[in-house]
């Protein structure tokens, strides 16, 4: 059996929770509202969070650290992939006008580095946040509770609450901004980006 793709499979491939379907009892599936406020906070998030990673020079850009994503960059690149990976998924539930957008019909690697440069990715973030907030506002309950049918990354045929996924969609951007945040501490560069309670 394949290795998985990155740190963030990896638990579930050690404990068995990577199976192919959707369990008798998953609890309640996410909701509109809830939807449009992590959608707000991821963008309002990553605009603090880069508006420190745009005063960075090349050498605090690529400044490694112990981690399975060694650098700001790759964490970054990590996040852009991650998220451009699962709205192309969440674009074969049903016909979406976000769809549309050349960055959902251009094939993408999950391995690929997406920028190199902190101007290029702050553009590139722009844009991927500006789809995410056309994907949420296309959303409908219904929607929400359906079941997405994919195949992830290791191949293995996926079925899913079209919810639980958006909700683990915006989760892992919480994680990996975190890790982030971690970073910048070991940088020196104060830091406080995270506090969903200011949009509640």
């Amino acid at each position: 059996m394949p290795l998985p793709d990155s740190a963030d499979e990896m638990i579930y491939f050690r404990t068995g929770l990577l199976g192919p379907s959707v369990s008798e009892d998953k609890g309640e599936p996410m909701d509109i509202k809830t939807c449009l406020l992590l959608s707000g906070y991821n963008r309002k998030t990553n605009e603090a969070m880069n508006s420190l990673i745009r005063e960075m020079d090349e050498t605090l850009w690529l400044t490694k650290f112990d981690g399975y994503y060694p650098t700001v960059k790759s964490l970054c690149n990590h996040l852009y992939i991650g998220d451009l990976s699962w709205l192309k998924r969440f674009a074969t539930l049903r016909s979406f006008a976000f769809a549309e957008s050349p960055l959902i019909t251009k094939p993408i690697e999950i391995r690929a580095e997406a920028f190199q440069t902190v101007p290029e990715y702050l553009q590139m973030r722009s844009a991927l946040d500006d789809l995410i907030d056309a994907f949420i506002r296309e959303l409908t309950e219904a929607d929400l509770e359906a079941t997405l049918s994919y195949v992830n990354f290791r191949g293995e045929a996926q079925l899913r609450n079209y919810g639980g996924l958006a909700m683990h969609f915006f989760n892992h951007q919480t994680h990996h901004r975190g890790m982030i945040s971690v970073y910048l501490d070991s940088m020196k560069i104060v830091n406080d980006f995270s506090n969903l309670s200011l949009l509640v």
